[in-house]
């Protein structure tokens, strides 16, 4: 259930969410603007404070 996620976190699964569906259409240029944009924002937000350190890990390890 999303509704005890923060903003910052459901940000970034709506990231993650149009990188799968890019990938699954074999959209590979939208993908990897995605997969950059996934990775550039979830440094932003643990930097800012707005994700924990494990939403931080969860969504860098899927960067990686």
């Amino acid at each position: 259930m999303n509704i005890f996620k923060s903003k910052g976190e459901r940000e970034l699964q709506s990231i993650f969410e149009s990188m799968k569906i890019n990938l699954a259409n074999n959209y590979k240029e939208p993908a990897h603007r995605d997969r950059q944009r996934l990775g550039e924002r979830a440094e932003q937000l643990w930097s800012e404070r707005k994700v924990n350190e494990r939403v931080y890990q969860k969504y860098v390890q899927l960067y990686n």
